[in-house]
């Protein structure tokens, strides 16, 4: 590993800032710090200036804010020191994710009493210091707390779960060279807290690569062959490029896996597995696996719109309105990253009105239509839609 450490900012003396805008809750009144606890910002970025500001504007609840850069060369180290933050710049040789975590958390001052880790295209709901503080109970090691990690085309949430990177600065450690995690080292369960009062915000940069994710993964399951998520997402990355007979394999293992019980997951690896026999041409393994996932996670509506899809192509219209009607049986959205916005949007309702369409029950399809339109506003092909099965429900009703 070769460091090459250009930037580090001196420590400022504990709850000062040398940034106050930054950092308003540094204020002592009579020798008494007005804040329950101590809490540090610490990250990873590298080539991320353009979310420096707003991301230093989030953070500036925090009585500190540590970054580990690890190579830029768009002057983001230089533009988060300005704002306030303090920077240590390092190359991470070979790449890996956990190691540039765990280089960064050591930037945090051991006196810390609650550790945030978030990057730097993450912002936080104003406020976010009050609800966490009111949150972390006496004894707490480890805080959840809401995460919207997408949001659709009209700015609407998209895929949202529980994140779960505020912890205490002792007894944790970051693992796996990619999609790392938190392991807490102190022996037994860290002790969680859950706020509900506040959420963080993904919002990446769309032309962001991903080619390093398929070497680390194939990495990570060399590492640690028995671990189910990592074999989880290796299969998904297969599927992401193409990669068909490598992921139906490598998901056959995962479900293999005495670990492997979150039924969401194995849900999900079920669907990826039909996918990749699709796109090989093999239907009827297609929709065994498919119907496998519905059975594996009767509480998700995505199999069942996998299956919708999978008729739509056959014109298996009968088929497209069951599939349909199961999907939407399912009222409670989940709160895990496995749920996809489209499930609880327009999609059902419009697949459905194009079912019923074709087997001319034009009424029902008028009504799958209106209630498309009403979760898609702006859809100008439903909108269209709407108008034609209503004129033609109308023509039925007069016949």
């Amino acid at each position: 590993m070769r460091r090459n450490w250009f930037i580090v900012l001196e420590k400022k003396q504990r709850y000062r800032s040398s940034h106050p805008l930054l950092f308003p809750h540094n204020i002592e009144r009579g020798g008494i710090f007005m804040g329950n606890y101590r809490v540090y910002v610490y990250a990873i970025c590298k080539n991320e200036r353009a979310f420096a500001a707003r991301w230093m504007q989030s953070m500036r609840e925090a009585d500190g804010v540590y970054v580990l850069d690890t190579g830029s060369t768009d002057g983001t180290p230089e533009a988060l020191t300005e704002l306030g933050a303090q920077v240590a710049c390092e190359e991470i040789t070979p790449w890996r994710f956990d190691t540039a975590r765990n280089r960064s958390l050591e930037l945090v001052p051991g006196d810390a009493d609650i550790c945030v880790c978030t990057d730097l295209d993450e912002y936080f709901t104003p406020g976010w210091r009050e609800q966490v503080e009111s949150a972390w109970a006496e004894g707490a090691q480890q805080l959840r707390y809401p995460y919207v990690w997408s949001f659709n085309a009209d700015g609407s949430e998209g895929t949202f779960f529980y994140a779960d990177k505020m912890h205490a600065r002792q007894g944790f450690e970051w693992i796996r060279p990619v999609h790392e995690v938190l392991r807490y080292t102190g022996g037994g369960e860290a002790q969680r807290a859950l706020c509900q009062g506040m959420r963080l915000e993904h919002h990446p940069d769309a032309q962001k690569s991903r080619a390093q994710y398929l070497p680390l993964l194939e990495l990570a399951v060399q590492e640690a062959p028995q671990d189910d998520r990592s074999l989880h997402y290796l299969g998904r990355e297969y599927l992401f490029h193409q990669r068909w007979n490598d992921c139906i394999a490598t998901l056959k293992r995962h479900l293999a896996l005495p670990s492997a019980t979150w039924r969401d997951e194995r849900c999900a690896s079920m669907r990826y597995i039909a996918r990749a026999y699709g796109a090989r041409g093999n239907a009827y393994e297609q929709e065994c696996y498919l119907l496998r996932a519905a059975g594996e996670a009767p509480h998700l509506r995505e199999p069942w719109l996998d299956l919708a899809r999978m008729y739509y192509a056959r014109q298996n219209w009968p088929g497209v309105a069951y599939a349909c009607e199961r999907a939407l049986q399912i009222a409670d959205r989940p709160r895990t990253y496995m749920t996809e916005p489209e499930s609880f949007g327009a999609l059902p309702w419009d697949l459905l009105s194009i079912a019923c369409y074709q087997l001319e029950q034009y009424p029902r399809a008028a009504q799958a239509a209106r209630e498309a339109l009403r979760l898609a506003p702006q859809d100008a092909r439903i909108a269209e839609n709407v108008r034609l099965m209503e004129e033609k429900a109308g023509c039925g009703a007069e016949e």
